[in-house]
């Protein structure tokens, strides 16, 4: 069997939690929703994983909503083991905003995806677009690990007077400098030795449409 794509492994991921969560496959108008594809797009890809064999489409039904199948050929290699990341609250991308640190759900992801299998990743929820040209945009998940301190460039989730936002980690001498990737917002200023910050941790990736 040929190798996925990224894509398309991105699509197989999201048939499977889809299926998972509402007890029926996605049709092709909600595969092309979620990626921003068009349906002749998002019906290509379905026909690229037939083709690899990673799904069937039920020959007694001509349409394609509601007929994928997910199959594991015979001799491929198994599913990829899945660690379910717990999603903790929300955290602002423009003003910081009260980081509320409940556990809001969990997101099934491969462990292939995931330095060292994901044994400590969380995500996190952001509201705001001060990091759209880092294409962070308004409601996705960040997946951040956690950690303490960061090097320059680093995007990190950071706690100021107790409010979580992410930003881009800097320095200007002494002072830590958390920049947005947004062309009209402004960068927060920490001077050194503030009690009320901390840096949660890292930005590992992100998550769209979940």
């Amino acid at each position: 069997m040929r190798e996925l794509t990224v894509r398309q492994r991105e699509v197989l991921a999201f048939i499977r939690t889809f299926t998972e969560r509402n007890g029926a496959p996605p049709t092709v108008r909600e595969i092309g929703e979620r990626f921003g594809f068009t349906a002749r797009a998002a019906f290509d890809h379905l026909r690229a994983l037939e083709r690899k064999g990673m799904l069937q489409r039920r020959a007694t039904d001509k349409r394609v909503s509601r007929t994928l199948v997910l199959v594991q050929r015979p001799g491929a290699p198994k599913r990829a083991a899945t660690r379910d990341v717990p999603v903790l609250g929300r955290i602002a991308a423009g003003t910081p905003i009260l980081a509320v640190e409940n556990l809001e759900g969990t997101i099934p992801l491969s462990t292939d995806w995931l330095e060292r299998k994901g044994e400590d990743i969380f995500a996190l929820r952001v509201r705001g677009e001060s990091m759209i040209e880092a294409h962070i945009l308004d409601g996705d998940l960040v997946l951040v690990r956690p950690q303490t301190s960061a090097q320059a460039g680093d995007i990190v989730a950071a706690l100021v007077d107790n409010e979580a936002t992410v930003k881009r980690f800097a320095r200007d001498g002494e002072r830590v400098v958390l920049k947005p990737e947004h062309p009209t917002m402004k960068p927060i200023v920490v001077e050194p030795g503030r009690a009320d910050f901390r840096i949660l941790g890292k930005v590992q990736g992100v998550l769209r449409g979940f």
